[in-house]
């Protein structure tokens, strides 16, 4: 199976991670609760990092290539930053994340905190396409 895609394996091993962190709170008890918390959004936070920084890394690549080829390079404000892509990629984060949020807090709070947690990661996603909506409205194109 060496021929698997990392990133599902990356879902796994934070699933096999929370997991392991859940089990070991059941068996210690509330006394080490917030140093297992702890220890699991540091790696949540890792593979966050380690996401970005190989983004960034191929964008970087991809912008050379067009100067390389002679083009423009797109500008980081401009709409090409925020197309589709970006949509989708911060779909598929909120959703990578609602995985192991979901789980803390049900076993924190409950379904009250569950639900608390999945209005946030809606609101961040609304937010977004609100904002990308109201720059297409008041920002004119370059063209016109």
């Amino acid at each position: 199976m060496s021929g698997r895609d990392p990133e599902l394996n990356h879902d796994s091993d934070l699933r096999r991670d929370l997991d392991a962190a859940v089990q070991t709170r059941k068996e210690l008890g509330e006394t080490y609760e917030s140093e297992l918390i702890d220890s699991f959004l540091e790696k949540v936070e890792q593979r966050i990092d380690a996401s970005v920084d190989k983004r960034v890394r191929r964008q970087l690549a991809e912008q050379q290539m067009v100067i390389a080829r002679g083009g423009r390079p797109a500008s980081p404000g401009g709409s090409e930053s925020h197309g589709p892509g970006a949509a989708f990629g911060l779909a598929a984060l909120s959703l990578v994340l609602a995985i192991p949020l979901s789980a803390i807090a049900a076993v924190q709070t409950g379904l009250a905190g569950m639900l608390i947690c999945w209005i946030g990661i809606v609101g961040v996603n609304a937010c977004y396409a609100g904002g990308k909506l109201f720059n297409r409205e008041t920002r004119p194109n370059d063209w016109e």
